[in-house]
């Protein structure tokens, strides 16, 4: 009891027990199913989830079902302290655990919350909300992993394992889903046995929608141009129109897998599996909240949208009816194509059993392909005040060689060797009117070419090398207390080249007037660095580090398993895409970051209580994060360049709590939930922005970014038989706390906030067992809360936001042939 107040920095005792025993009405693990054995694989082996050392949430396939979800992110609900947002302006996961999480879209930023797939690590966040149709179980793990899943991973990792092929039965299975602003949904998953010996397996996902919002954003179109002085005729502001209320946001995806089973020997099988993703979804819309705030030291409008020059502050009503985004096409912004995302993956995983234990190999390839045009400021028209187009290449190639003893003894472990290399080129392609303005107003500034056909590109590309050794032990010293620990070394290099921001006109150095963006051959072509070398440069770093943890469980009695962790992770190194934006290149501001550091000390206690009717796990922790990598959008001027620093120490406490209870006495009935509670604290939070040798941000008093400090999740769901039709009502509470999302360079009071939030979904289904159909309706946030997914301000320009998802109704049908 000492241990945990420490950890959680609760002084009276009696309130800890309050604590405790608040907390036993919330938490997670199977809707429908009976509170048995739950197996998991959160050590790289299959144990019992009850008596596993780890904080880990295990979601089944019928939790998905429950939830009528379609990604990770819809799932995190079921998982205490796992907060799902977006990185702002995009489709991608932006994922938090214990005071962790990721913020930016920046192609070489190492996620603290790891994805896996079947084994394979997804690198980036553009593509972690992965699709959770046709899987058997997706595990969240919370708190550092890098002993078994590797660097990065100090704020947890998540992992989803697909169905494989099954050798016995031939099975169809058919999921449609139709649903409010246009959505419809195909699922379908195929198994096919060819032999005895193989089968194959192919799933697919097909959807559409029109989006749930709404062009309405202010109108700003370009002004005419004086041929004489090449200078705007005026510089209106927006007059107030607003846009015409198109839908926006629509979606156009089709991902799938198709995997090959081939169990050679009885001890010898092999999958071979393909992974496609075809996302051709609109340009994500912005929403413009700009404040009207006024500095009374100036007497002017705090950014710069909401005053005279641009009069575009935050729109009232809807903000779902404010968005906004332009279909400039030209200087390779491709604006009609919308965010192109496409993945092919190839991944071998053989497995091997031997008497005294099991080897595993896999090894996979994932190239990934990314055109994602946007329009950040909230604003319609013929203006680009800040359109862009960030393209880029990746390729990734993992293998991982493990051996899992079983030996049949006290001594159990699990030891091998991981390699990756990623390879990846970005360039992003930008025409910034906002500049022309300033310039009509100052005709000292001159930019090369014309007002509002500017483009800009900013270039770089990266190489890593990652290999790593691993081993973990479990020891069992009785048949009660067990110790265990693992140990990691990794070795990483990491190769950056890039230039700044340069016209098109001046990538090889002079002025071409013949080398423009639509000449140039591609929205990648600047990043040959051979063939436009002026202003490149370049620099590597190599990293050495050690991961390791150390725990001891006791099996208090059959029902309550107890355990103690240390465990310290790190989080790789890393270079900047956006480097060079503003500020000239040189040697310090091209230098990567340094790894950071997590050290967590947890405390857990698994119970099945009351004949298996009551489920209730607790964790408590506590984790320092030391030289912890922290985005700063440092300005200069009237521009910024979103930069990192090792500028933070931070402390982090928490409860987190799960639950299932089935009532014998009403059969049917599944009651599960979570409740966790987090406070966080910056230690130190100070960085030297500009390299002159001088701290000049001190961001050390302000709260820590995704960091919600309580999250609740309440799950009621009934089922009931009629002979063979079985009825299935379900009902999810979720609530998560307001939250930082990103700081604001102008102070603390405009840093951008994701409000609290309370949604409310419920679901009705009939199944008939005798056919193998069922047939859902369900309606999604019932109460039509408006909630931010993300926000951000841009230097003392402009703040823009994306929501969630409003009202949704719909049904879904399900064939099982």
């Amino acid at each position: 009891m000492l241990l945990v107040q420490k950890i959680l920095g609760v002084k009276s005792p009696r309130l800890l027990t309050s604590l405790f025993v608040g907390m036993s009405v919330f938490a997670s693990s199977g809707a429908f199913a009976q509170i048995d054995e739950v197996i998991v694989r959160a050590s790289k082996r299959e144990t019992n989830l009850q008596s596993t050392p780890i904080a880990v949430s295990a979601i089944q396939a019928e939790d998905v079902n429950s939830l009528v979800a379609r990604d990770i992110g819809d799932v995190a609900v079921l998982a205490p302290n796992f907060s799902a947002a977006k990185i702002t302006g995009f489709n991608a996961a932006g994922f938090s655990m214990r005071g962790a999480g990721q913020t930016d879209i920046i192609v070489y930023s190492d996620p603290q919350v790891g994805v896996a797939i079947d084994d394979f690590i997804v690198p980036h966040v553009q593509t972690q909300l992965l699709d959770v149709f046709d899987i058997e179980q997706v595990e969240v793990l919370r708190g550092p992993q890098g002993t078994l899943f590797g660097k990065n991973t100090t704020a947890g990792m998540v992992t989803l394992r697909t169905k494989r092929p099954d050798l016995e039965e031939t099975d169809v299975k058919l999921n449609v889903r139709l649903a409010e602003y246009g959505r419809e949904e195909v699922r379908v998953a195929i198994n096919l046995p060819i032999t005895d010996k193989i089968a194959v397996r192919a799933s697919g996902l097909f959807s559409e929608s029109d989006g749930y919002y709404k062009a309405g954003g202010y109108v700003m179109n370009a002004p005419a141009i004086d041929s004489a002085t090449n200078q705007f005729v005026s510089t209106p502001a927006a007059d107030g129109t607003t846009g015409d209320g198109r839908s926006l946001g629509g979606e156009d995806v089709f991902s799938g897998r198709f995997k090959v089973l081939f169990e050679a020997t009885d001890n010898l099988t092999a999958l071979l599996q393909y992974e496609i993703i075809r996302d051709d979804s609109d340009a994500v819309p912005s929403v413009n909240e700009t404040p009207t705030d006024v500095d009374p030291a100036t007497g002017f409008t705090r950014f710069t949208w909401a005053g005279p020059l641009f009069n575009a502050p935050v729109q009232s009503g809807d903000p779902l009816n404010n968005a906004a985004s332009t279909d400039r096409d030209d200087n390779l912004l491709n604006m009609s194509q919308g965010h192109q995302v496409d993945v092919d993956g190839l991944y071998l995983n053989l497995e091997y059993a031997m008497d005294k234990g099991n080897v595993f190999f896999m090894a996979g390839t994932r190239e990934q392909d990314s055109r994602l045009p946007s329009t950040y400021t909230g604003v319609n028209g013929t203006l680009s005040l800040f359109d862009a187009n960030r393209a880029d290449h990746r390729e990734t190639t993992q293998y991982e060689l493990r051996y899992a003893s079983d030996l049949g003894g006290n001594l159990e472990y699990v030891t091998g060797i991981f390699m990756q290399e990623d390879d990846t080129t970005f360039c992003v392609t930008q025409v910034l009117a906002f500049l022309d303005y300033f310039a009509a107003v100052d005709p000292s500034i001159a930019f090369p070419g014309t007002y509002n056909n500017n483009p800009l590109v900013l270039c770089n590309a990266q190489q890593q090398e990652a290999q790593a050794v691993f081993i973990d032990a479990t020891y069992d010293v009785n048949d009660r207390l067990t110790l265990s620990g693992g140990f990691r070394y990794t070795e990483e290099e990491k190769a950056w080249i890039g230039r700044n921001r340069v016209a098109y006109q001046t990538l090889a150095g002079g002025f071409d007037p013949t080398l423009t963006a639509a000449s140039i051959g591609g929205p990648l072509a600047a990043a040959d660095f051979t063939t436009y070398s002026a202003g490149v440069l370049g620099t590597e770093k190599t990293w050495e580090e050690e991961s390791y943890r150390f725990t001891a469980s006791y099996q208090v009695s059959d029902d309550v398993f107890s355990y103690i962790t240390y465990a310290r992770g790190f989080k790789s190194g890393a270079f900047n895409d956006q480097t060079g934006t503003v500020a000239a290149l040189s040697a310090a501001n091209i230098a990567p970051t340094n790894p950071e550091y997590a050290d967590s000390i947890e405390i857990g206690l698994k119970t099945d209580l009351f004949d298996n009717q009551l489920r209730l796990n607790i964790a408590a922790f506590n984790v320092e994060y030391t030289d912890a990598q922290r985005q700063i959008a440092a300005t200069f001027g009237n521009d910024q360049e979103t930069r990192f620093f090792n500028a933070a120490e931070a402390t982090v406490n928490g409860i987190e709590t799960e639950f299932t209870y089935m009532p014998a006495k009403v059969p049917g009935l599944t009651i599960q939930g979570n409740f966790s509670f987090q406070d966080g604290d910056f230690d130190k939070f100070e960085a030297d922005t500009n390299f002159d040798g001088t701290i000049d941000v001190d961001f050390s008093d302000r709260p820590l970014t995704r960091t919600p400090e309580v999250q609740a999740a309440l799950q009621i769901a009934y089922e009931k038989d009629y002979g063979d039709l079985t009825s299935q009502a379900v009902m999810t509470i979720f609530h998560e706390d307001d939250q930082v999302n990103n700081y604001s360079d102008l102070g603390e009071a405009y840093d951008t906030i994701l409000e609290s939030k309370t949604l409310v979904d419920v679901s009705y289904a009939l199944i008939d067992n005798s056919k193998d159909y069922s047939i859902r309706a369900f309606v999604k946030n019932v109460t039509d809360e408006r909630y931010r997914v993300s926000s951000q301000p841009v230097a003392n320009l402009w703040v823009f936001s994306q929501y969630g998802p409003p009202r949704t109704a719909g049904v879904e049908m399900t064939f099982d042939f």
